[in-house]
């Protein structure tokens, strides 16, 4: 597998691929990179033939943490190539939860209990719970220690901080950010940004 985007967001996705025996073998970016802690091999960025020819032998992951540039990067690889899932062999994900390819990052420990719904390029960090029946949108990203209770439907390109506890049946709009720590007991419209306790 090729990484596209190689920073720290990348450096988890490649211990995450490792914990599952996921071989990578390099990364796209659009420059070579002086910090390369696991001496990768650069193919130039991902529109280069380089990048192309071992895409296609291998498969890749978008493996950048900025939701919006995540999408975009996706939307210009996905009509060619296929793209993977990568999953921490330590989460715990019912049978019936639905998990939706490409691009889905479940990290070390993350807990996702049944009915949920986990949609195309969306990041479950470290440690979160995703309770049941929960819709995690497109391309949105559940920070280390999330804590989303039944029903709660988050929305495409979100950002949920580390440690927030979203209620019951809360809905979370699209391009919204949850503060770390927030505990959001209402609504939030698309385009929000809220913190504290309770969040606002």
């Amino acid at each position: 597998m090729i990484l596209v985007g190689y920073s720290g967001h990348a450096y988890v996705a490649y211990g995450i691929a490792q914990a599952a025996g996921i071989a990578v073998s390099g990364y796209c970016d659009s420059e070579e990179k002086t910090q390369n802690p696991f001496n990768l091999t650069w193919y130039g960025s991902e529109e280069s033939d380089a990048a192309k020819a071992a895409i296609k032998k291998v498969g890749y992951f978008v493996a950048i943490g900025d939701n919006n540039i995540r999408k975009k990067v996706t939307k210009k690889l996905i009509t060619g190539y296929p793209s993977s899932n990568i999953i921490h062999p330590t989460a715990v994900i019912a049978a019936d939860a639905f998990i939706k390819n490409p691009g889905i990052m479940v990290s070390a420990g993350v807990i996702i209990n049944p009915l949920a719904i986990i949609e195309a390029g969306a990041i479950c960090n470290t440690g979160c719970i995703i309770e049941h029946e929960c819709e995690i949108g497109k391309y949105a990203h559940i920070g280390p220690g999330a804590i989303l209770c039944g029903n709660v439907k988050v929305g495409e390109c979100s950002f949920i901080g580390a440690g927030a506890v979203i209620k019951q049946g809360i809905v979370i709009g699209a391009n919204c950010i949850i503060g770390a720590g927030a505990v959001v007991v209402k609504n939030v419209a698309d385009n929000c940004q809220v913190k504290g306790v309770p969040a606002q």
